[in-house]
């Protein structure tokens, strides 16, 4: 390995640390340091795994793409270190990042490393374990697992990441057998039984943890059990590997037939507490064999139930959505914790909370007190006098209650004991947080990992092991939810001669998806429906309207838009579907406010009930929606230009709430269309789908702001298309010219320029026969654009000057400032730099009394660009300076690459040489973000002389080539020509060092 040792030579700063042990990560001062996705985490785990060394260029070309590095993998390495040291640069500490030949150094502080902080403790672990010591060696262990987050170097690609990550795991399970090992010493077997299943079934080659597993259910009086857990590893190691187990497992088991009492821990647990004879009501239903998983929320429930003395009633309540798995849960909870604590008995009642005729208080203390011993004539008539009887009975008493299907807090308040000696277990879909001093748990979906084991158990792990894909389709089509896959695994073990493929062909239809999932008694749309028709009619409506709409995640005011109410009502309204578990909060809005969504299974039930109500309210729903979207979206444009700037507006109407204009930007709007960028998208395809074409071409138009900032071409591509089909088929003439309008901005943005004409020409040709002015504008500006790149500029300047001429008489000063920076363009590229001076001023000048920061910070790099050719350094740097931090704060990715760009030039010219390498490095790393592979070789040109100044003829050489090769591939030949002359005078260059 090419790494040599050297001591660091200081300290990064006590608040960072660095985690590997789990997604790669830095922190400083707990909050999260943003590193881009790709290839800088893989080139920093790579750094973090030797730490305080030198790590070679060729080492790391290696770790990012093994056998195969492209030709600029040393340039690219490169530029991913000085994004590192970007992200670095901004906490305020010494740089940890440092050039040492052959590559580069990270310095790590003791306690800085998560893998390092590991280490030591597993060592001292070691050391006090020697001492007698177990109890502090088994916190210590602890401590150090406590580290771990989740998979090494969170699963990162490359063989050499993937070697060290295996490392790494190895290290974390040798430490965890070994914490194990001690806590089995110290009689901690009963406590360990669920952490080893757990362990076991992850791990199920690992002879240690199956031993430690057999043990621990042997001494905890489950012989059987832990002699079952022997023959599931023998198949499993005999089917998998054609051996059997190890000497020391088969020892075992012999040792556990022989009931050996070396077996036995050197320390007793405490004794339980003593067990009466059961004399009580034992209504628990059957435990469920194959139950799968839930493990914190076991451990959870069995703490809260168990735990410590209290002279209230315990009560544990766990809620979640239909089919979530709530019943089967509490009952496991229930058996685990009956005998342990519970011997006065069980009681159970399903009190049928989500049905249309729940039962009452009144009758399950009826049915208690009967359980209870009291005879039927003696029951009081009356609820208090129930109540009060069932809580003189349960005085004193250890018993366990289980409430199933709870549907409000009233249903149970009378059900509860009175005596801190019994516990209650409740079972609802709503969250019951009233209920004081309880312990709400929440059941989620299970996760593929435990979907795919309990659809293991119950069809057979063969089948799921013979058609892995299949499986893993059927765990996603039921979304993780429990009872959806029971009725799945239920029909394929009734079917053996089924494939699991035929099953995902059979579920794969979503308008039969709810009839396909049901089972005997098992309904999936049955167990929803009950909770359906207990909403009230308004709740009930929102939930189907909703359905209606394809968005990724629902803001709250989509609910209002949907009903046509106030704000604050429909917000009550999905507080009220997520407390019936038929909608869930799926994160936080920008001004805090929640976002919503569906399950998938719950949509496709919330659908089929949208398919049997008033179409036309659907319609109207949609409708109301659309607008609102373009409301909000006229909102950003204003706030993104400070006017209607070019803003090419339809006949749409816009939704607003009653109180007029939709609540002011939580943030910059910029920020806002990021985040809603998908679900605007979506509202595009919808308003094409409803034959909606103002609003489809309208939505379409206004996202332009968003994809021009953020560089998403191919949505832009994908928006307009469907607008573009949508408008033609309602012969809407202005729609159209709109689109093609806009698609030619995207083509020229591409440097596609004959498809940007053959769309611009069609829609200055439809504007002028509408005697549209402001498409006229719009259309002759892009055309204009489109001569200059074509170099006529001539014929550029001609038409930019008709483009202003209609953008003073609409009273549009942005379009003005914006056509007169294009103009100050062409007076600076003919050497005419005082009147491209005075043209940008007066531009900057408009920009500012507008309010439009996006153009200001355009027309800055404009007016930067002609100092910088004027050779006035020191102002363009300051301009440009400027340029960047208002591009910046405009989220304009496209704007600060060409100003990172540009002040990287500059910053060359005044001699900050690595300044302007790391200005320039920035810009490469927008570009590729943007996949602009043009605008990255340009940068290239600048960037490779600097190398070359700094003895790095090598990349820098590499670096020309690859512009060479990307202008030659896209068609520019002045471009291409100037880089064959940088890469001719760089080869002689390095002819000469030679």
């Amino acid at each position: 390995m090419d790494v040599t040792r050297s001591e660091p030579s200081g300290r990064a700063g006590t608040g960072v640390r660095f985690k590997i042990l789990g997604p790669i990560e830095v922190t400083c001062d707990d909050v999260a340091v943003r590193i881009p996705p790709g290839r800088q985490p893989i080139i920093l785990g790579a750094l973090l795994l030797e730490p305080n060394r030198v790590v070679s260029i060729d080492r790391l070309i290696d770790v990012v793409w093994d056998d195969a590095p492209p030709a600029t993998a040393r340039s690219q390495v490169q530029i991913c270190v000085s994004g590192l040291r970007h992200a670095f640069a901004g906490l305020g500490v010494e740089q940890p990042i440092v050039t040492k030949s052959p590559g580069y150094l990270l310095r790590v502080a003791d306690g800085q490393l998560d893998s390092q902080v590991f280490t030591r403790l597993v060592a001292e672990a070691a050391a006090v374990e020697r001492q007698g010591q177990r109890e502090e060696a088994v916190d210590l262990l602890r401590r150090a697992l406590a580290l771990w987050r989740g998979p090494a170097l969170g699963g990162e690609a490359g063989s050499v990441l993937r070697s060290a990550a295996v490392r790494l795991e190895e290290a974390k399970l040798s430490a965890l057998e070994t914490c194990i090992d001690l806590e089995l010493k110290l009689g901690r077997h009963q406590a360990l039984i669920g952490e080893l299943g757990s362990l076991v079934a992850e791990h199920p080659l690992r002879e240690r943890l199956r031993g430690q597993l057999m043990i621990a259910l042997y001494r905890a009086g489950r012989p059987a059990e832990a002699l079952e857990v022997y023959r599931a590893g023998w198949r499993i190691m005999v089917d998998e590997l054609g051996l059997e187990p190890g000497e020391e497992l088969r020892g075992l088991e012999a040792a556990i037939l022989a009931e050996d009492p070396a077996l036995q821990p050197e320390v007793r647990e405490p004794a339980a507490p003593e067990v009466r004879p059961a004399a009580g009501p034992h209504q628990l239903p059957a435990d469920i064999v194959d139950f799968t998983g839930r493990e914190s929320l076991i451990e959870q429930a069995e703490a809260a139930l168990l735990d410590g003395d209290s002279a209230a009633v315990r009560v544990v309540v766990i809620a979640g959505k239909a089919g979530i798995g709530k019943t089967s849960l509490a009952v496991h909870v229930a058996h685990r914790v009956a005998e342990r604590r519970f011997p006065d008995g069980q009681l159970y009642c399903d009190l049928a909370g989500s049905h249309r005729n729940p039962v009452s208080p009144a009758d399950a203390l009826g049915r208690f007190l009967r359980a209870l011993g009291v005879p039927g004539s003696a029951v009081p008539d009356g609820l208090d006098e129930r109540a009060e009887m069932y809580r003189s009975l349960l005085s004193g008493r250890q018993l366990l209650v289980v409430l199933d299907d709870v549907a409000a807090v009233r249903q149970v308040t009378p059900l509860l004991p009175g005596s801190g000696s019994c516990a209650v277990i409740l079972t609802s879909r709503m969250r019951l947080t009233e209920l004081p001093g309880a312990r709400v748990l929440d059941v989620d979906l299970l996760p593929p990992q435990r979907a795919l084991e309990l659809l293991g158990k119950v069809i057979g792990p063969q089948r799921v092991a013979g058609e892995s894909t299949a499986a893993t389709a059927l765990v996603r089509m039921v979304g993780g939810l429990p009872l959806a896959l029971r009725i799945v695994a239920a029909r394929l073990a009734a079917r053996p001669h089924w494939s699991l493929a035929s099953m995902v062909g059979r579920l794969a239809d979503e308008r039969r998806r709810l009839d396909e999932l049901a089972h005997g008694d098992l309904m999936v749309r049955a167990s929803l429906l009950l909770t359906y028709e207990g909403l009230e009619p308004t709740a009930a409506r929102l939930f189907r309207l909703l359905s209606a709409l394809n968005l990724a995640t629902i803001p709250s005011w989509v609910a209002a838009a949907l009903l046509d109410e106030d704000p604050m009502e429909a917000a009550g309204l999905l507080e009220r579907l997520v407390d019936m578990q038929m909608l869930d909060v799926a994160g936080v809005d920008l001004d805090g406010q929640p976002r919503y969504g569906f399950h998938a299974i719950i949509r496709l039930f919330a659908r089929e009930q949208l398919s049997r109500a008033d179409q036309q309210d659907r319609r109207d729903a949609v409708r109301r929606v659309l607008g609102a979207w373009l409301a909000r979206t006229d909102q950003a444009y204003r706030e993104v230009f400070g006017t209607d700037y070019a803003g090419m507006r339809g006949t749409a109407p816009r939704w607003r709430p009653a109180g007029g204009d939709p609540d002011p930007m939580p943030v910059d709007p910029t920020s806002w269309m990021e985040v809603e960028g998908p679900n605007l998208i979506a509202a595009v395809d919808q308003a094409a789908d409803e034959g909606l074409d103002e609003h489809c071409w309208e939505l379409a138009v206004r996202l332009t702001t968003l994809f021009e900032v953020g560089g998403y071409a191919d949505e832009w591509q994908q928006t307009h298309e469907r607008a573009l089909d949508v408008v033609r088929r309602a012969d809407n003439r202005r729609g159209e010219s709109a689109v093609l309008c806009s698609l030619g901005e995207l083509y020229l943005g591409r440097r596609r320029f004959a498809a940007a004409r053959a769309v611009l020409e069609p829609a200055l040709s439809i504007a002028v026969a509408l005697g549209d002015l402001l498409g006229i504008a719009v259309a002759k500006r892009n055309l204009a654009l489109l001569d200059y790149h074509e170099g006529d500029t001539d014929r550029a300047l001609a038409g930019f000057w008709e483009a202003l001429d209609a953008f003073r008489r609409l009273g549009m000063p942005i379009g003005h400032a914006y056509v007169l920076s294009k103009i100050a363009r062409i007076s600076a590229d003919r050497g005419n730099y005082e009147l491209a001076t005075d043209q940008l001023g007066e531009a900057l000048d408009l920009c500012r009394e507008a309010g439009s920061r996006r153009i200001e910070g355009q027309v800055l790099y404009r007016l930067g660009q002609t100092l910088l050719s004027q050779g006035r350094h020191d102002e363009a740097d300051l301009v440009l300076g400027t340029a960047l931090e208002v591009l910046r704060g405009n989220h304009d990715i496209v704007g600060e690459a060409f100003a990172l760009h540009a002040l990287g030039t500059v910053r060359a010219k005044l001699g900050r040489r690595a300044d302007a390498v790391q200005l320039l490095g920035e810009a490469i790393s927008l570009r590729e973000k943007m996949l602009d592979s043009v605008g990255m070789a340009r940068v290239y040109l600048d960037l490779a002389p600097l190398l070359a100044q700094r003895g790095e003829q090598a990349q820098a050489v590499e670096l020309v080539q690859h512009a060479v090769t990307t202008f030659g591939e896209r068609k520019a030949p002045a471009l291409e020509s100037e880089a064959r002359r940088l890469l001719e005078s760089l080869t002689d260059l390095e002819h000469v060092s030679t």
